[in-house]
């Protein structure tokens, strides 16, 4: 009886061991609502893979998080906001996920009550700043929002300008809540600053020519056009410009490029696009760089630097510290521990992959620190600043 008693207590010492506090191994649920086939799809269906990939590697690699594996649910939104807003109610009520990622600005918006309601914590792959607005409470960014692409966007032009009189700048956006997130914040901040707004173009996701709105552009004088848009439309642009024989600067936002931005802009990229783009870099030799590149070669998903893939994996990142952080807290890993140890993120360091997180109880934006890259046609992303955080901090130029 004696030898009995020690092996119940050695199995239930080794089982406790599994899960702080809670005696019992658990699978950790998140629900991923991502378009993977609709407009965009391109985009959603890298973050999907890097978000899984990062998993996995938690999972083979790490056995997990505190012992307890990860599972991801992933569900096709098709970029519709009612199929978003049916996937996060499936997350809540029958998949009883912990955490859940949102993509597009609209789904997000619209699937923000029931997170709130559930009060499951949720990062949305969109950065538009309208997802904090109050109530905000468990929805999150992963990074600054387009309010931060606004004002550094306009910082950089600012910096490189040249003459006497203001900037010129036309906003060229879809009219969706996407490419409608950059407008306020730009005429806000470019007042500010002394930027001219001089004309705003906004046009339907599905447009194919956009002649007509780059002439208005260019008879409004614009030097600059700073464009919300996703990449197909990004190279309609271009093609628009050369037919009338425009030569403005073309900026955009970080969702300016995907996989297929390089293959459909050959010689339509050349070097006229510049992006805000808020993370690491294969040139940076960071250590979540190389974590990525290990993510490369041990899945094979992709075998070079993408900004989708480059997204999901840094959501996981963000995601994982977020139960670590939970599990060591609370010493149970649940909806609750989590929300509260994302709040208590204070400049948490994820080896360079992106800026370092802070979440408070009265701020779900995790940084506010930019740069401006340079994007090739061979799809490699060249530095033109240092990281710099919009009106706080000066820009440095790097040639």
């Amino acid at each position: 009886m004696r030898q009995l008693n020690r092996w119940v207590i050695s199995g239930a010492l080794a089982v406790a061991l599994i899960l702080p506090g809670s005696g019992i191994a658990k699978t950790i649920k998140v629900g991923a609502a991502i378009n993977l086939t609709g407009p965009a799809s391109t985009w959603g269906q890298f973050h999907a893979k890097g978000q899984q990939d990062y998993f996995r590697y938690v999972n083979d690699v790490k056995g997990g998080v505190a012992g307890n594996k990860i599972e991801m649910i992933l569900v096709d939104t098709a970029y519709k906001v009612p199929e978003a807003v049916a996937a996060v109610r499936k997350f809540a009520v029958q998949d009883n996920v912990d955490m859940i990622a949102t993509w597009g600005a609209g789904e997000g918006l619209a699937a923000k009550p029931i997170v709130q309601n559930y009060k499951i914590p949720t990062i949305n792959y969109s950065t538009s700043w309208e997802i904090l607005e109050p109530p905000f409470e468990y929805m999150y960014l992963p990074f600054g929002s387009y309010r931060m692409d606004c004002e550094a966007v306009l910082d950089y032009i600012r910096a490189i300008h040249k003459g006497k009189e203001p900037p010129k700048v036309a906003l060229l956006t879809y009219n969706n809540a996407y490419g409608l997130s950059i407008h306020k914040p730009s005429r806000d901040y470019a007042a500010k600053i002394k930027v001219n707004i001089v004309a705003v173009e906004e046009f339907p996701p599905k447009t194919v020519d956009l002649t007509t709105e780059l002439l208005r552009i260019q008879k409004s004088g614009a030097e600059y056009i700073f464009m919300q848009m996703l990449p197909a439309s990004i190279i309609t642009a271009f093609r628009g410009a050369d037919r009338i024989g425009y030569d403005p600067a073309f900026f955009g936002t970080w969702t300016s490029t995907d996989p297929d931005f390089v293959k459909m802009g050959q010689g339509l990229i050349r070097n006229r696009l510049r992006i805000q783009f808020p993370g690491g870099l294969p040139g940076d030799k960071s250590q979540g760089m190389k974590i990525m590149q290990e993510l490369w070669k041990r899945y094979k998903t992709v075998d070079k630097f993408d900004a989708s893939y480059w997204e999901g994996v840094a959501v996981a990142m963000i995601m994982e510290r977020a139960m670590l952080r939970a599990g060591e807290k609370a010493k149970e890993i649940n909806r609750e521990t989590i929300n509260r140890a994302m709040e208590s993120f204070r400049n948490e360091d994820f080896g360079g992959l992106i800026p370092n997180v802070t979440y408070t109880p009265t701020d779900h934006g995790a940084s506010f620190s930019a740069r401006i890259v340079q994007v090739k046609e061979d799809g490699s992303y060249v530095p033109l600043t240092n990281f710099y955080v919009p009106g706080k901090e000066k820009i440095r130029l790097q040639k």
